[in-house]
């Protein structure tokens, strides 16, 4: 996997583990890799899409919780 790949998959990551310092090594590793503003900001997003799917599937719980809470003070 090219050097360029590997980094952007390292920008992505290191905004859904929210981690500041990762953030600006692997952005600059990207950078000296090829790695266009463009594709830094597309791995950005990307990663977000991925993070909000996961607060969007995890929210059914949230919602049988209140069901059931709902059923139970019937």
């Amino acid at each position: 996997m090219p050097g360029k790949t590997k980094q952007l998959i390292a920008v992505a990551v290191a905004h859904v583990t929210q981690c500041p310092y990762c953030i600006r090594g692997h952005t600059e590793a990207a950078l000296k890799h090829g790695a266009s503003e463009q594709e830094i900001m597309e791995a950005i997003w990307v990663a977000a899409e991925m993070r909000a799917g996961g607060a969007y599937a995890h929210s059914a719980l949230a919602l049988d919780t209140m069901h059931q809470a709902h059923a139970a003070s019937r």
